[in-house]
């Protein structure tokens, strides 16, 4: 009976819960944050305006990543989950993420071979979004492993060493080698993760025909 309460009152929470509902804010902060990281980014780069522009795009960098945790907590414990916040919180994910990455491409601070560990997770985000959307058409979910939640905290935790970049490397010299290597380690768990969901995606495809 008292479980049957609480799934009656976290349904009528989760159907009054509205576009400002807590979750859905932070989801909207995580989205907000991404053009600030990225004029950080070009204001070292282009305007040359100091090396401090990297600590305030790794502060906004910081709180955002913090908002992916707190607004699944948050949805969760006030029971506010809504269709608006499952669909903006995998795109607030992907914009972060991307935009730190093209950014971090475009100072030079990932060059080289470890172009090709940013390639590979920007193609992954764009194939899973795809793969996202045509399971959904078909009703069929595709949980989130453990292993793809360690992959976006390596992830996360990558771009944060890189983009302390130059800066980090005044402090802790060998900064932007930690990130690089945690990047190309994030990138091997994509190309893994990703599996899963193309072999779901490619069976439901054989299904259909």
């Amino acid at each position: 009976m008292q479980r049957a309460n609480g799934q009656a009152a976290a349904e009528i929470a989760s159907a009054r819960a509205g576009p400002l509902s807590l979750p859905n804010l932070l989801t909207y902060a995580r989205i907000a944050a991404v053009p600030f990281v990225a004029a950080c980014l070009f204001g070292v780069t282009i305007f040359e305006a100091g090396l401090w522009l990297r600590w305030v795009a790794l502060a906004i960098f910081i709180l955002a990543a913090l908002t992916d945790w707190l607004d699944g907590w948050a949805a969760r414990a006030y029971g506010e989950q809504t269709a608006l916040g499952r669909m903006l919180d995998p795109i607030a994910d992907k914009l972060l993420v991307g935009a730190c990455l093209l950014m971090l491409a475009a100072d030079t601070t990932i060059r080289g071979w470890s172009l090709w560990a940013a390639f590979v997770i920007l193609c992954r985000e764009i194939l899973v979004s795809g793969l996202r959307e045509f399971l959904a058409e078909l009703r069929v979910s595709v949980p989130v492993s453990r292993l793809a939640k360690y992959k976006t905290t390596l992830q996360l935790v990558a771009i944060g060493f890189l983009l302390a970049g130059p800066a980090g490397e005044e402090i802790l010299p060998g900064t932007i080698r930690i990130g690089l290597t945690l990047l190309w380690t994030a990138a091997v768990l994509t190309l893994y993760t990703g599996f899963d969901y193309f072999r779901a995606g490619v069976k439901h495809l054989v299904d259909e025909r």
